[in-house]
């Protein structure tokens, strides 16, 4: 008889060999089309808002209520689609979005008070598709147990911060060069077209979780303490994205050249994404905690000197400082999800990081647009500077949370089934003890547990033995 146990991996597998997973083109071609739009919203409104108005504060109130009314509706979402699938979500969401944002521009270019185009952002905002966790919660699904899930959640940082290169840079021009709404109607175009195409590739989607047909009991993200650290630290991250946004945008029109607001923010863009690629390449020897620490402590570091920058070359060159920060925190968040919040749980869970991330971009926005009008660009930069210490300080005092609770899964001739409930961390070391007894090692199993804790579900690999 046979069974299988975890060990670790000494080389990550590598993208190529993720795109080769069966049906996976299927719904990451789909999937990539439908989250394009996403980097184009907050700085199409941004522009129009302003356009129309002449106020980066407005544009910023206009933007923060956009962010909001999404962090409030992606866990809802989420919810939603744990227990209904995802095209039974979808299809309604982007219908709505795409008339949201049709109206919002529409009320903006007819000169409406601020009042009501903030109004006009509530449903804009709602009905912002998830794709992006769609698509981690189908790798998830696929992948479970497999040292491919890091390489995937890799994957989805590069394809979310490319979407941030080309999403800024296309709504840009399209505002500066075609028309201030331009922007923002390209956005609900390609939302409407992507989401659809992606909903229709049913094949792949994560069964449905409901709770009345399976007798299974309903877990809920928000209950585990390690998400909740995670939203925290997710918050820090929006405040990034949309500070730099904002003052970017502004620190343009003081030098007197628009265009360059989306060549400096792809340049930031551009930093997520090459460290993105580089994540999912290397084989880590460190755990997702002190990744996640350590990727934070740089983040906070490049953010806090953004404010002393007054030329083009030294904002880019600190703008990609800070993107090559941003991407090991980021991925190695969403990577610990699988660890820390159960299977009928966890399309909610990466909607709780990623409504954080809309969440402190909408408080970026306001608050750096405030301080821009009042006194400046640099004023601004302050936000990122603030949001990431307050983030790090509360992650490094709650740091204990994010330790993997949920046991280890073991895979027989029969497939998966996850282990009893019995306390996690003594199930955790299991896998890595017996192992360890196998090839003869005189390693304990303390020892095991804390290399298996602190290393992730993402670094062991199937290994069949007698």
């Amino acid at each position: 008889m046979t069974s299988a146990v975890t060990t670790e991996n000494s080389a990550r597998p590598g993208y190529g060999q993720l795109l080769r997973t069966p049906g996976a083109l299927g719904f990451v071609l789909p999937g990539f089309a439908a989250r394009l739009p996403f980097g184009m919203l907050t700085i199409g409104i941004l522009l129009l808002v302003q356009h129309t108005t002449g106020s980066y504060g407005s544009a910023g109130i206009v933007a923060a209520v956009t962010g909001v009314s999404m962090a409030l509706s992606a866990p809802l979402m989420g919810i939603f689609t744990d227990r209904l699938g995802q095209s039974a979500v979808l299809l309604p969401v982007v219908l709505t979005h795409a008339a949201a944002v049709s109206g919002l521009a529409a009320l903006a270019l007819l000169g409406a008070p601020v009042w009501a185009l903030a109004l006009a952002a509530v449903p804009t905002g709602a009905s912002v598709p998830q794709v992006g966790p769609m698509v981690r919660a189908r790798w998830a699904a696929k992948l479970e147990g497999s040292p491919l899930l890091s390489t995937a959640a890799a994957f989805e940082s590069v394809t979310d911060e490319f979407t941030f290169v080309v999403g800024p840079v296309l709504a840009t021009a399209l505002c500066t060069g075609v028309h201030p709404a331009a922007g923002l109607i390209t956005e609900a175009t390609l939302t409407l077209l992507g989401g659809l195409l992606f909903a229709a590739r049913r094949a792949t989607q994560p069964k449905p979780h409901a709770p009345s047909a399976t007798g299974e009991k309903r877990a809920f993200a928000l209950s585990f303490p390690g998400l909740r650290v995670l939203i925290f630290a997710f918050l820090g991250i929006g405040a990034v994205f949309g500070g730099m946004q904002v003052s970017l945008a502004a620190f343009s029109n003081e030098i007197g050249n628009p265009g360059a607001n989306g060549l400096l923010y792809g340049v930031f863009a551009a930093g997520n994404m090459i460290a993105g690629i580089a994540m999912g390449a290397i084989a880590w020897k460190i755990g997702p905690r002190r990744r996640l620490i350590l990727g934070y402590i740089g983040l906070t570091a490049a953010a806090s000197v953004l404010w002393a920058a007054h030329s083009v070359i030294l904002l880019g060159a600190l703008g990609l400082v800070v993107g090559l920060f941003i991407a090991p925190a980021l991925i190695t968040g969403y990577t610990m999800v699988e660890q820390l919040v159960p299977a009928n749980a966890r399309t909610e869970a990466f909607t709780w990081l990623t409504g954080s991330i809309a969440f402190g971009q909408a408080i970026a926005v306001t608050l750096a647009g405030r301080l821009t009008d009042a006194h400046g660009s640099s004023y601004g930069f302050l936000v990122p500077m603030a949001a990431t210490a307050l983030a790090l300080t509360t992650l490094l005092a709650l740091r204990g949370k994010l330790a993997p609770k949920a046991p280890s899964r073991i895979v027989s001739s029969s497939g998966p089934a996850a282990a009893p409930a019995a306390p996690a961390a003594a199930q955790a070391a299991a896998p890595a003890a017996a192992q360890a007894a196998a090839a003869g090692s005189s390693a304990s199993a303390p020892a095991a547990r804390d290399r298996v804790n602190e290393r992730g579900i993402g670094h062991r690999v199937p290994v069949t033995v007698d």
